[in-house]
């Protein structure tokens, strides 16, 4: 075996300082490494310090040991040994690495590649990369000085004062103070965590960027979304492509094409496509504009809004322009303003404004609210209604009501009016109906073998009519009554008709997606205020 020849230069501190002096003034007289045409030429590596300089056989470096200090453009890299390779103008460190740019930047590893050349510090093994607000940790770290960036590729960890992230592949700019991680991201909070496919942090302003499939989770719920940013110190957040908040029992769910969501709060503002959906007590809210409060279970939707509630046997759909919807855990309400529409397959109505309350299983119209059933018109001032679990049961008219029932036979309606008005029903079809004060009926009369005998009109005080089969069975009046039969032969045109008769049949919705239609009665069916019309500020939802 060779025998290797080694030079060595031992001595104090005045010879280990003698020796760098002899090093730095023969490094001097090395010509400049130069760049492509126009840039600056490469500043050389310097060799500052060491105790020992060594030279082996067969190895293209020479060997420094001790206190080592190198220096290089602006950075001060210090180790226990390096092997410095002149002519490729790089080095490589051993043991208690750190680097040392200006007092912001300090990185510390095991081991350190340097390439003057391109400015880059190719850092291994337990390295701590450290400025004013951040740490970054890491055992495989290349930093680019050129870009002032450090990126790692096999796992590492950022910390600052307010967040701890962590991830497969990640970088840092110490100038932006901005982080990109991607790769089982994970930004851990002491009120929450962000799980993110990859994410882009600020060390600075605490602002993460989502920019992959992310989940956010805390004691109060959890966000799933795949782009938008989060204020990690306030819990602000913009939430975009149609992310979806869910409440801590996922019972409770907000989506939207973008949400404005604070989390400690508990708001959230939508805009384009809002859906809120309470599975517990089954409903649903939409429109494209909204909000919704989950700490006090509020939300509000506008722009082609409407509520579905799926709680009964069928579904209610309602349609207003400005929708509101209060849940708990036991009831749920929904109020309807403006130009309101609703449909269930048994019961249609409009209206200008509408109450729905579960707790008692009514709706509240008021606002020229007219209802249908099968062939059943029922309008008023106010019409209260009242549903069990498949179908509609009463509905109460108040102040002045007007119910027509319309026959198979054509452009032929039994008529009834009043001033208070319940009309029942079974089955979805009406059997019985109770008028108090002002009470006056037109029907047509028929024989037990279906034959039509004439149109009576009847005015009684109070009066009670039983139905079946869309033909009166039974008429009791009370009080003070007049009547009279006139045979169809005899009949004139106004004399088959109600002074307040109006068939709106036309403004009817016909199914669910027929509740966005306007309410604008046509001209000549306009109505003029009627006897003891409830005005709208009268009236409280």
């Amino acid at each position: 075996m060779e025998k290797q020849r080694s030079h060595s230069f031992r001595g104090s501190k005045f010879l280990s300082g003698l020796l760098s002096l002899i090093i730095m003034s023969a490094y001097a007289q090395q010509p400049p490494v130069q760049r492509s045409v126009g840039e600056p030429p490469v500043e050389i590596v310097e060799m500052r310090q060491a105790d020992l300089l060594s030279k082996r056989d067969g190895l293209d470096a020479q060997i420094f040991t001790g206190n080592v200090i190198f220096y290089h453009e602006g950075a001060f890299m210090y180790c226990d040994s390096a092997y410095l390779y002149q002519q490729a103008n790089s080095f490589e460190a051993f043991s208690n690495v750190r680097m040392e740019q200006g007092d912001t930047i300090f990185v510390y590893g095991d081991y350190l590649h340097y390439d003057g050349n391109i400015r880059l510090a190719r850092l291994r093994d337990n390295i701590r990369m450290e400025d004013r607000t951040a740490t970054l940790f890491t055992d495989s770290l290349d930093y680019d000085r050129a870009a002032n960036l450090g990126y790692y590729f096999d796992g590492g960890m950022l910390v600052d004062e307010e967040n701890e992230l962590t991830s497969y592949w990640g970088q840092y700019s110490p100038e932006t103070k901005e982080a990109l991680f991607s790769d089982s991201v994970k930004l851990v909070n002491e009120d929450y965590i962000i799980y993110a496919d990859t994410l882009k942090y600020n060390t600075e302003s605490k602002f993460a960027d989502i920019l992959g499939p992310s989940r956010i989770v805390s004691d109060s719920g959890y966000v799933h979304t795949s782009k938008g940013w989060y204020n990690t110190v306030t819990d602000d957040s913009k939430l975009l492509d149609r992310s979806e908040v869910y409440s801590n029992d996922g019972t409770k769910v907000l989506i939207g094409d973008t949400i404005l969501y604070n989390r400690q709060t508990g708001l959230g503002e939508v805009f384009g496509d809002m859906f809120l959906e309470d599975r517990a007590q089954k409903a649903i809210l939409r429109g494209n504009y909204g909000y919704y409060d989950e700490k006090t279970e509020y939300g509000m939707a506008t722009d082609r809004a409407y509520a579905i509630d799926y709680s009964q046997g069928d579904s209610l759909f309602v349609h207003g322009d400005t929708l509101i919807m209060k849940t708990d855990s036991i009831y749920r309400e929904v109020k309807a303003f403006y130009d309101v529409r609703f449909y269930r397959s048994d019961l249609q109505g409009v209206c200008d404004s509408l109450h729905y309350a579960s707790a008692d299983s009514m709706l509240y119209m008021i606002g020229d609210p007219v209802v249908w059933s099968d062939n059943n018109q029922i309008l008023g001032n106010r019409i209260d209604i009242f549903l069990n679990d498949s179908t509609i049961e009463k509905a109460i008219v108040r102040d002045y009501a007007l119910a027509i029932q319309k026959r198979i036979e054509e452009d032929q309606f039994n008529q009834l009016s009043g001033r208070d008005m319940t009309a029942f029903f079974r089955g979805g079809e009406l059997y019985h109906v109770l008028v108090e004060g002002d009470a006056v009926t037109l029907y047509y009369a028929v024989q037990e073998d279906s034959t039509l005998i004439g149109l009576n009109r009847m005015e009684s005080a109070y009066l009670e009519i039983d139905t079946e089969n869309n033909q009166i069975t039974k008429l009791k009046t009370y009080s003070a009554t007049s009547g009279v039969m006139t045979p169809l032969p005899l009949l004139k045109p106004e004399e088959t008709r109600l002074k307040e008769f109006v068939w709106l049949d036309y403004l009817r919705p016909t199914d669910p997606d027929d509740i966005f239609r306007s309410n604008e009665r046509r001209s000549s069916e306009a109505t003029e205020p009627r006897r003891g019309r409830f005005e709208r500020e009268d009236i409280t939802l």
